[in-house]
């Protein structure tokens, strides 16, 4: 079973990201587009997903509500990591059924932190 999902639309960032956390034991695929995060989804089931909220086709908001709304997929956990930091932005993320919200530039411990625990509560599910 697939670890994390990475999806932006930027490819270094997906790149990176991959490299961070398979060096880190995760198994892991990327989306580069809302669209293709949800295909993704359906197909790989991930325990979590780890969303841009900027991004072609959907937008992170509408990924993670359309994650949460489907019983096949509601328990996959999601966390927005973004560059929107605003209060408004946080909310609205909890408001669609996300289970975490980071601004980027993030910190790379805490979130191999953060990861490592929702993965582990995904396994236990």
């Amino acid at each position: 079973m697939l670890d994390v999902l990475v999806v932006d639309d930027e490819p270094a960032i997906r790149e990176t990201l991959s490299f961070i956390l398979e060096m880190e034991g995760f198994t892991v695929d990327v989306a580069a587009d809302g669209e293709q995060a949800l295909a993704k989804v359906h197909e790989n089931h991930p325990k979590v997903v780890l969303l841009d909220v900027m991004m072609p086709k959907k937008d992170g908001y509408r990924v993670c509500e359309e994650i949460k709304k489907d019983p096949r997929t509601a328990t996959t956990r999601v966390v927005i990591l973004t560059a929107m930091g605003q209060a408004a932005d946080r909310a609205r993320a909890f408001e669609v059924g996300a289970d975490a919200y980071i601004s980027k530039p993030f910190d790379e411990d805490g979130l191999i932190a953060l990861l490592r625990q929702l993965v582990a509560e995904g396994s236990s599910a």
